[in-house]
């Protein structure tokens, strides 16, 4: 079924949802899918239909939280002409709609209680009375019902009935978060590239330091959000490479950023620490420290960025070249005389700001000259 081959992944928990919409989707049976927003609850309705008797037949989706309560009664059961003000002629509604097919009933959560009252009604008797009419119509239609809430806490708080609650889960599946499949993420990002490409250009591909950032990411808006992201990407930069450590920040979720950052500064300490471990086996002259040209004011912003880019496997290294000790020597001054100022020249704190003893540190302003700091 092409709806089933919709739901892309390889993870265990994904080949578990395919086999479970394969047996419960001939079934018939009333289906109650439970996930995070994002997790993609109407394609494994649709791959539920696709799957059952009714394929062929009707696939109605209705989103109960986005339809005003007061309109959400003739949206599902119709209404007659006259019925209310602006009812100017007879209207089915989406259970008619889908009759002989398939109803979802997306975010059933925030359906009101006299709604549920009357939604459990027909479930129970099949037939269904729209809005100012005295005749029942009988209705041939298989419900799947979806949330992102946690139905148990509703009904303990009085906000859903136990009774509907049981009539609509006569089969429970669970969708997964992208979390909690990571593996998945490479397949969806080829999946949604080869979707949004446009104009004959080839998909846009990712840069693997960009794809380790992607894995470690949690993604709270799940594959909505990596689809989303794919198609900015794809508008950015059509056919080519993208490599997120070079998009710009307003462009980047906040979550991947940031892993970006704590990944480039561990990276500069790295750097440093293996540079201060060859240095105590064969020191530094003072003169080399001191000299005006080797060490310069600090100019945190590209030399930072440099360093941070090339320790995370950038492609920035110049051309000629450059002085490994000599360029260290600078990101340590930097940081330090940066720690300095957010410290607003307090040693102590300072210290504790970039993890070091505070000897160490005083030993490192004096090398430095960074007392006029403290």
């Amino acid at each position: 079924m092409f709806e089933l081959s919709s739901i892309i992944g390889l993870s265990h928990g994904i080949n578990e949802l395919r086999s479970l919409i394969k047996t419960v989707g001939p079934s018939g049976a009333t289906v109650l899918i439970l996930g995070d927003s994002g997790t993609g609850k109407e394609l494994v309705a649709k791959a539920l239909h696709g799957c059952s008797e009714r394929g062929d037949g009707p696939f109605i989706p209705v989103n109960c939280g986005a339809i005003p309560r007061e309109l959400l009664e003739s949206e599902l059961f119709g209404h007659r002409k006259g019925s209310f003000t602006g009812a100017i002629s007879d209207r089915k509604g989406r259970f008619e709609l889908a009759n002989g097919g398939t109803l979802f009933l997306d975010e059933i959560g925030d359906m009101s209680m006299d709604l549920q009252v009357k939604l459990l009604r027909v479930l129970q008797e099949r037939t269904i009375d729209p809005v100012g009419s005295s005749d029942s119509t009988a209705i041939d239609v298989r419900v799947v019902a979806a949330t992102h809430k946690n139905i148990l806490e509703l009904i303990e708080k009085g906000e859903f009935r136990e009774d509907l609650y049981y009539r609509l889960n006569v089969m429970p599946i669970e969708v997964t978060a992208l979390s909690e499949r990571k593996e998945d993420i490479g397949l969806l990002f080829e999946h949604f590239a080869k979707l949004y490409c446009r104009d004959n250009q080839p998909p846009i591909r990712l840069h693997k330091k960009s794809m380790d950032l992607m894995v470690q990411y949690d993604w709270p808006g799940n594959v909505r959000e990596l689809s989303n992201l794919v198609d900015r990407y794809t508008a950015l930069y059509p056919g080519q490479e993208v490599d997120l450590r070079k998009v710009p920040a307003s462009m980047v979720p906040l979550g991947i950023r940031s892993i970006s950052d704590i990944e480039g500064a561990e990276a500069v300490h790295q750097l440093i620490a293996g540079f201060a471990e060859q240095e105590a086996q064969n020191p530094v002259s003072d003169r080399a420290v001191e000299q005006p040209a080797s060490v310069p004011e600090a100019s945190p912003g590209d030399e930072v960025q440099n360093v941070i880019m090339l320790a995370q496997g950038g492609d920035v290294f110049p051309e000629q070249g450059m002085e490994l000790k000599r360029h260290l020597l600078e990101i340590e001054r930097s940081l330090i005389a940066q720690a300095l100022s957010r410290a607003e020249g307090n040693v102590s704190k300072t210290a504790r700001l970039l993890n070091l003893q505070r000897t160490t540190l005083i030993e490192k302003i004096n090398k430095y000259g960074l007392s006029d700091h403290s």
